[in-house]
């Protein structure tokens, strides 16, 4: 945890906030704070900043926060990811909030599995806990926005083109496609696909709707990777 983020539950006053959670034992296991110790905080959706220790106790802790700093910017790109294995999601939504994705949109692909769209996984607090974790580690504030996307077609003929409109248009697709570009500093919508890839009909519809496939090479590489290695590489 490089970076405490404070719920609008805990605070007391303006400047204070009791913690009796995770956090709190992270503090004492982990940083083996003291009463008066300083430490990194943010509010969520708001600034970061420092806290001072007060009061800690075996139940919970006072601190004293001021809060002054902006949070870093995000990328200029919304994600379209095909929906990944239960297990995967959740790290692929801890890397999204490291890397600073705003907006991240999870649609239905041949290639996903029906059960897949039951997971626990993808109950808001569930996603909530995730991204918290990748803002703890990004030192960030701001969560991203997940939005999901369950009838595939409809969403890309109806609601991705406006989406893409102004942005450039990326679909990460194994085959004999141009290079993934590198470095930009525009806004893009990129498309990531599941194991496996999207299939040809998918690439269709995404292309019309303003998206050209790219290829990273000819290594095939699990989602997880995949988002890791075309965030850096773009951006």
């Amino acid at each position: 945890m490089n970076l405490l983020l404070l719920e609008d539950a805990d605070f007391i006053a303006a400047d204070r906030v009791v913690l009796r959670d995770r956090r709190l034992t992270h503090m004492q296991d982990v940083h083996r704070v003291a009463v008066g110790d300083s430490l990194r905080v943010g509010r969520i959706d708001g600034l970061m900043g420092s806290a001072e220790v007060l009061r800690l106790e075996a139940g919970e802790a006072e601190l004293q926060v001021v809060l002054e700093q902006t949070p870093p910017s995000k990328l200029p790109l919304t994600l379209v990811l095909a929906l990944p294995r239960p297990k995967m999601l959740r790290r692929v939504f801890q890397t999204v909030a490291t890397m600073g994705v705003p907006r991240v949109i999870l649609v239905n692909s041949y290639r996903v599995e029906k059960s897949f769209w039951q997971t626990p996984f993808l109950e808001p607090e569930a996603i909530r806990e995730q991204l918290i974790l990748g803002l703890e580690q990004a030192r960030d504030t701001v969560l991203p926005e997940i939005i999901i996307e369950k009838r595939f077609k409809p969403f890309v003929e109806d609601r991705l083109p406006a989406i893409t409109a102004g942005t450039l248009g990326l679909i990460a697709h194994p085959g004999n496609h141009p290079p993934c570009p590198r470095g930009l500093d525009e806004p893009v919508t990129l498309a990531i696909g599941p194991e496996g890839g999207w299939i040809p009909y998918e690439v269709e519809l995404l292309a019309k709707a303003g998206l050209q496939p790219v290829q990273l090479g000819e290594r095939i590489l699990r989602v997880e990777t995949a988002v890791t290695a075309l965030l850096a590489r773009i951006f």
